[in-house]
Formats: structure tokens, C-alpha cells, sequence
């Protein structure tokens, strides 16, 4: 039996087959090990051709042609069934495998004897996902959060799948890929997850082909995600596990026509359509422990969307739209070569002032006044727990990739008084980069990066740029906050930290590892070392411009 199968549905790709192709046919793992199986779904441009090509050329690539189905699920089936892998990869005609994305999720698949194992993906068409954060050997729905992961790009046992009856729907159905996981992971007794370096590359088209051709209609669409939420409920008993894999999709889908600016763009007949369609799913087809366990603003949103409360979720949107996230960033300094960086962060209001819990003598923790003014029926609101789903992260983002890696030391929340009964949920870490070990466990390549918080406290998330401090960038100058360098392995690599990127954001610049002369390495070691920092600057505003400048080019980064 081979090791496991690519399976690939193709609709008029075109040249997409040919620019995708290698990553698919040279895999590392040998072409006696796998095989890729494209199944043409009637296409009616020269994808045939290429694909004809493509199986004269490997000996490893198979082509099946059926007649148009009008959607994925279909051809994916038809791989499931044509599969003679242990394990099936689903992979998109227009997306790319890593060189040797199948050598390495069969070993930990093995390994650990998973029904499911994906890795990290990345492209214009992916945010961050802390899921990815590590390498996870063996979990479940039991104790990880699947479910906010629900793309199909991912590795499965075809025994487990046949088995269990695991298919996807076929003709056209929206939210085929969420039905599909719904089906899969409740009974999955091992899955893993490859955090380290990404495996799946997703492309978006320029022809806009990745997407589909007309937005549902919201009884279409919510129809679909009524039949997502029953297979769940299916395949798991009820409880705090089932409520838990529910909620993604009551905090996604349910909410969104309720949560800004949504609930603010659409007026009239057309909001309260969308109200009254997300309302009756919510209550009919949601066990109340799903909406009862969202945090802060978010069960605020659900407990007004349940009652049938549209004024308040429209007053709610209007308040919390202009919530931000304020940063105190503390000064970065470099030691051993991992950069510190202090960070505290909290949400506040447009005129700056915090978003606020007000203790009562009873000790319940109610939502800031300031949020609940305008709530026709809704005077208080008590914040059960105000660290529920409260976490915060640094991103180090590759835009060049559009990947995000995740340095040492999440933020953590806590309660912070701020006088007259009030306190505020401050996040708060000393976040460690080490530009060594950064990027899955190795070190950055050369290039720039970019900083990123993401951040989710009282059920409100924001993702804004680690930027310099206001009054640092008022000043004209970034005082304690200006950029820093550290020279880095063997051979040596210079890594830069400066404030220059957009609104002053907190960038690394990473050079290339070299093999330098002792004089540069001598100049570079004590340009990076704090204690010679303020005599080698006087030394050097004493050199002639001349000297200057070459010393400059000698010291520059090579990136």
C-alpha cells in the first residue's frame, strides 16, 4: 500500500495545473510512496490536456474524468474512493505542497496513529492561527480547539473516513468544507498538528477563481450552516465538549449580521432579515450552553440577539465599533541575543479613557455604563468571567509570505483597579523574539519583518501594528525605543529592530548569516554591545564624514 495519495478536483485550472504541479510531483517522501489523483470535474478548457500530460510525464500521477458536478465535494469523493494511499491530502488545483510537506505529516502521522494530521498553511488567503502555534502530537476536539480550523487541506486516514461513512456533500452546497470537519472531528481519536514550518501554500488567483460566483442568499447560506451545526450534535453528546465546538460557529456566523459594522451598514427590511434568520437558528438549533460560555460584549450580543432585541444589538454595534486597543510598549532591549520586548495592552474607548468592569459589593463584575447607555431594556450586564477566552499574542509576520511565527511568552490577562470601584483587564507579557530559533524552531531568514499584536479580551478582538509610542514619535525622536541591534549565530547575522515601518511599527531586519573578517566582526560585536554603545558614539561623531561612511556601509544589514 502506498503511503498516502494527493487528491486534487479540477475545474478549468489552466495553467494553474502546470504552476502547481511541482510542488505535488516532486514531493521528498519518493514517487514510489504516493501518488496524486486529479479528477477532472467536466472541465471545458484544455485542463484535460494538461493533465493528460502531466500523467505520460509521472508515472505517480493519475487522472479520473466525470462529468460536471458543479463543486468539489464530488471529485474529492471520488479521490477518497480511487485513493490507494493509507492517507488522503486534499489539495486545491490552485495551492502548493511544501517540498516535503508528505515525508513529514506521514511520519508524525504514524507516529501518533492519527485519523487527522495538517499542518501550518500560509498565503494572502490565510490570517494567523494560534492553533499552529506548536507542534501538537497527539490531541482531539477533547482538548483543542479544532474547530477554528475548518478548511479541508489536511491529511486523513482513508480507513478512518470509510469506516465512519466521512464524505463530503456533493452538488452545489455552500459551507461544504465546515460539514465535511463537522463530520470528521467529533469522532477522530487522534489528531495531530505540524506547527513548525508551514506546509500548505494557499494562491490566490488574479482571475478571482478561488472564489465563488454569487454570494448566498442568508437562507441559503444559514440553511447550510443549519445542517453544519446538526452533524456536530450527531457525532457528540451533549455538554461542555459539544457547546465548545459549537461555539465557533455561534461567535462567527451566528453574530456576524449582528456585530459591526454589519449590523451597522444594513438598514430596514434587509437588517431585520438577517436578524430574524441568525435568531432562529440561534434558538433552535444551539444548546444554551453554547452562548452562555461567549465572553463579555460577545454574550452581551448573544443574550440581545436570543430576546429579540435588534435596537440594542444596533446600539451595542454603535458603541463598540470605536473600541480600540492601547499598547504601552516598554523598552526593547537585546540580551544573549533574544530581544526583550515589554508590552501592556488593554481596551479603551475613542477618547482614550478604558473599558471598564465595575465591582459590586456582592462581588459580580458588571460592563462598563458607558457600553449599556443606549440598550433600550439592558442597564447592566454582568461579566461572569472576565478572563473567558481573554489572551493576547506578538506575531512576527513575513509579508513577503504572508506568514506569521509566534515568539516565547503569550500575554496574559489580568485585573487591574483603577479607582471608584472600577478595574480594567490589562494583558500583559514580556514577550521574548529569538531570531535563532523564531521560525519553527530555526532561525529567520534573511529579510524584513513586521509586528503584529492579536488580541481578544470581553469578547472583542484586535489585530494592530506593535507601533512606537505616540509621544516618541511626537518628540521626533524614539529615545528609549530607538532601534536596536544584535549579532546573532555562527556565522554571525546581524538582526536590527527599529521603529521605522508604518505609524512607526516595530520591524526586524535580518541579514544574511556571512563569513565576515575579524575587523567587521570586531566592529559589529561592539556596535551590538550596550555598554560600548554611548563611547562608540562619540568616537565616532569625532571621525571625519569619510570615515563615517565607510564605517557605515561595514556595519549596514545585507537585506
Amino acid at each position: 500500500m502506498l503511503k498516502a495519495s494527493i487528491v486534487v478536483p479540477v475545474y478549468n485550472a489552466g495553467e494553474y495545473i502546470d504552476r502547481c504541479a511541482p510542488s505535488l510531483t516532486g514531493q521528498t517522501i519518493g514517487p514510489d510512496a504516493y501518488e496524486v489523483i486529479y479528477v477532472d470535474d467536466g472541465s471545458t478548457d484544455d485542463s484535460a490536456q494538461r493533465l493528460a500530460r502531466l500523467a505520460e510525464e509521472f508515472p505517480h500521477v493519475r487522472v479520473h474524468e466525470q462529468e460536471n458536478s458543479g463543486w468539489p465535494g464530488k471529485p474529492r469523493n471520488v479521490g477518497i474512493r480511487l485513493a490507494r494511499g493509507a492517507y488522503v491530502h486534499f489539495v486545491d488545483q490552485d495551492d502548493e505542497l511544501a517540498p516535503d510537506a508528505l515525508e513529514r505529516l506521514h511520519a508524525l502521522a504514524v507516529r501518533n496513529g492519527s485519523d487527522i494530521v495538517f499542518g501550518k498553511a500560509h498565503g494572502e488567503m490565510q490570517g494567523p492561527g494560534n492553533i499552529f502555534r506548536h507542534t501538537r502530537e497527539r490531541c482531539s476536539v477533547q482538548d483543542t480547539e479544532l474547530f477554528e480550523t475548518l478548511t479541508p487541506h489536511k491529511m486523513f486516514r482513508r480507513d478512518f473516513l470509510l469506516e465512519h461513512g466521512i464524505e463530503f456533500p456533493e452538488g452545489r452546497v455552500r459551507l461544504e468544507d465546515q460539514l465535511f470537519l463537522a463530520r470528521a472531528y467529533p469522532l477522530a481519536r487522534t489528531v495531530s498538528i505540524l506547527g513548525d514550518r508551514p506546509v500548505y501554500h494557499w494562491q490566490r488567483r488574479g482571475d478571482g477563481g478561488n472564489n465563488s460566483s454569487r454570494p448566498p442568499s442568508p437562507e441559503d447560506y444559514y440553511g447550510h450552516l443549519r445542517n453544519v451545526v446538526r452533524a456536530v450534535k450527531e457525532r457528540s453528546e451533549p455538554g461542555e465538549i459539544q457547546d465548545r465546538m459549537l461555539r465557533r460557529n455561534y461567535r462567527v456566523e451566528i453574530l456576524r449580521p449582528v456585530t459591526e459594522p454589519r449590523v451597522l451598514q444594513r438598514t430596514g427590511k434587509q437588517l431585520e432579515r438577517h436578524f430574524r434568520i441568525v435568531r432562529d437558528l440561534a434558538r433552535e438549533e444551539f444548546p444554551p450552553g453554547v452562548a452562555a460560555g461567549l465572553p463579555g460584549i460577545a454574550g452581551l450580543r448573544a443574550h440581545l440577539l436570543e430576546q429579540g432585541n435588534l435596537d440594542g444589538l444596533v446600539a451595542l454595534g454603535r458603541r463598540s465599533q470605536d473600541i480600540r486597543l492601547r499598547v504601552e510598549v516598554g523598552a526593547a532591549r537585546w540580551h544573549g541575543g533574544r530581544l526583550t520586548l515589554p508590552l501592556r495592552v488593554w481596551l479603551a474607548h475613542a477618547d482614550g479613557s478604558p473599558v471598564t468592569l465595575a465591582r459590586q459589593d456582592d462581588g459580580r463584575l458588571l460592563l462598563d455604563p458607558g457600553l449599556l447607555a443606549d440598550i433600550p431594556g439592558q442597564d447592566t450586564w454582568e461579566v461572569k468571567d472576565p478572563f473567558a477566552y481573554a489572551h493576547g499574542e506578538v506575531l512576527v509576520k513575513d509579508p513577503r509570505q504572508t506568514l506569521y511565527w509566534y515568539p516565547e511568552n503569550d500575554l496574559r490577562p489580568r485585573l487591574e483597579d483603577i479607582g471608584d470601584g472600577r478595574c480594567h483587564v490589562v494583558l500583559a507579557a514580556d514577550t521574548v523574539i529569538d531570531p535563532l530559533t523564531l521560525a519553527g524552531g530555526g532561525p529567520l531568514d534573511p529579510g524584513r519583518y513586521e509586528l503584529w499584536l492579536d488580541v481578544q479580551s470581553l469578547g472583542v478582538g484586535r489585530r494592530p501594528r506593535v507601533t512606537l509610542p505616540a509621544s516618541a514619535r511626537s518628540a521626533g525622536h524614539p529615545g528609549r525605543h530607538a532601534a536596536r541591534l544584535a549579532i546573532v549565530g555562527t556565522p554571525p547575522r546581524m538582526v536590527v529592530a527599529g521603529w521605522n515601518g508604518p505609524g512607526g511599527q516595530l520591524q526586524l531586519r535580518v541579514s544574511p548569516p556571512q563569513k565576515t573578517s575579524l575587523r567587521r566582526a570586531v566592529l559589529m560585536r561592539a556596535a551590538a554591545d550596550e555598554r560600548l554603545r554611548s563611547p562608540a558614539k562619540a568616537v565616532f561623531r569625532r571621525l571625519p564624514p569619510s570615515a563615517r561612511a565607510h564605517l557605515r556601509r561595514t556595519l549596514r544589514p545585507d537585506v
